[in-house]
């Protein structure tokens, strides 16, 4: 059962902010003004702006941890308070942290080694190689909230949020825990990143028009737009939420994973691996395609992922994807890489709870008229029960979550 849920993103630095942000079909993605973005072809992503780490936790875990540690707290503090969850003694054995990231804290990796050819090795704090480590996110939310389970990372490119909430449910399944920490952060709106994806023609060049940029399914996209953000959910045993007296806000009934096993950054051409992760989360949840209602898509805006991304789809669902609404929120939010597949897997629950499905913003000319891409507007469809979020990324990684509303 997911109990509670936080997320920070470019549209807000909470769940509720952002969820709001999304009906309304407000883009968070702009200019980049935290690096110096002069001499890059991408000068366009989707920041937090103004987070404030002393609302969350204090200056001594800010001053070592990385924004995208810290975005991950921030999200796992909202995420136990919307559960009500307070981890004391009794609870603490069996309470599970594991976040997700794709590239981890690498602004806190390129600042120690500017500092080490500028300064020396006597530069180097004591703390580096621990606040530098994919795991060091886990790391603090376990610490901050005195979890005694096992606490962990997972890293699967553009599928890490997704493949940790994953992780989470089968540590549930099988015993492992009675309530898991799940989700994903990253913080990787960077130089370095925005130039290598800038590189490899995978990101959006519209810097003129940024909140334009993210063109998922539309005929003119050009790339995606790297971002940062966390999400976390509160992930329990049914019999654990009802003795917690714990409101269940939905059930994830399945999960499913492959690889493409064919190229670093494309996408198997027809879309074999996609279509494995998702044909394994509906077999996992006892359903079929015909029984989706909502699909929020990783639609990320690049021109083989949307195309093929549609192809599953048609192939999986058959003629059910006609009929029901499938939008990307990455045109909204940008594409926060190990954050996505968790910060998609709470609007799709926000979306079976309040029956609102977000926009597809800047899908002008769909690539396949045939299906409901959500496009630009709200829209609210009444009696959805079930919800498929998708999670593709480079490396051929990819993950696919069921979620069915209580």
């Amino acid at each position: 059962m997911v109990t509670g849920y936080g997320a920070v993103t470019p549209l807000g630095h909470s769940a509720g902010e952002t969820w709001t942000a999304m009906l309304a079909g407000r883009s968070g993605v702009d200019t980049v003004d935290v690096i110096d973005v002069t001499d890059l072809d991408v000068r366009i992503g989707g920041q937090v702006r103004g987070f404030t780490p002393g609302r969350y936790m204090p200056p001594m875990v800010s001053r070592r941890a990385d924004p995208y540690a810290q975005f991950a707290l921030a999200a796992a503090l909202e995420a136990c308070e919307h559960a009500g969850l307070v981890v004391d003694d009794r609870l603490a054995p069996r309470v599970a942290v594991v976040i997700g990231s794709g590239y981890g804290p690498v602004g806190s990796i390129y600042r120690a080694a500017d500092r080490l050819r500028a300064k020396g090795p006597r530069a180097i704090g004591p703390f580096t190689q621990i606040t530098t480590a994919m795991d060091s996110a886990a790391g603090e939310i376990s610490m901050r909230l005195g979890t005694q389970g096992p606490s962990r990372a997972q890293s699967t490119a553009c599928a890490s949020g997704a493949d940790a909430v994953g992780a989470a449910m089968r540590m549930i399944s099988t015993g492992e825990a009675d309530i898991v920490l799940a989700g994903g952060a990253d913080a990787c709106v960077t130089t370095i990143d925005l130039a290598g994806s800038g590189n490899a023609r995978a990101l959006s060049k519209r810097n003129d028009d940024p909140a334009a940029a993210c063109r998922p399914f539309d005929a003119h996209r050009d790339g995606f737009v790297m971002s940062e953000g966390a999400a976390v959910v509160v992930l329990e045993a049914a019999e654990v939420a009802e003795r917690r007296g714990a409101s269940a806000l939905a059930e994830l009934t399945g999960y499913g994973a492959s690889s493409d096993a064919h190229h670093w950054t494309a996408p198997h051409p027809e879309g074999r691996g996609a279509r494995l992760a998702v044909e394994a989360a509906l077999r996992d949840a006892g359903i079929t395609g015909a029984d989706v209602d909502y699909v929020n898509a990783h639609g990320t805006g690049t021109l083989l992922n949307d195309a093929t991304e549609a192809a599953v789809l048609r192939k999986v669902l058959g003629s059910r994807v006609t009929r029901i609404p499938v939008s990307s929120t990455k045109s909204m939010t940008g594409h926060m890489i190990g954050a996505a597949g968790a910060v998609e897997l709470v609007a799709s629950i926000q979306a079976l709870r309040t029956g609102d499905v977000p926009p597809t913003i800047n899908c002008h000319d769909p690539i396949d008229p045939g299906i409901n891409f959500v496009p630009h507007k709200t829209q609210h469809h009444e009696g959805m029960r079930i919800a498929l979020s998708n999670s593709f990324g480079f490396g051929g990684h990819n993950a696919a979550l069921v979620v069915r509303a209580v």
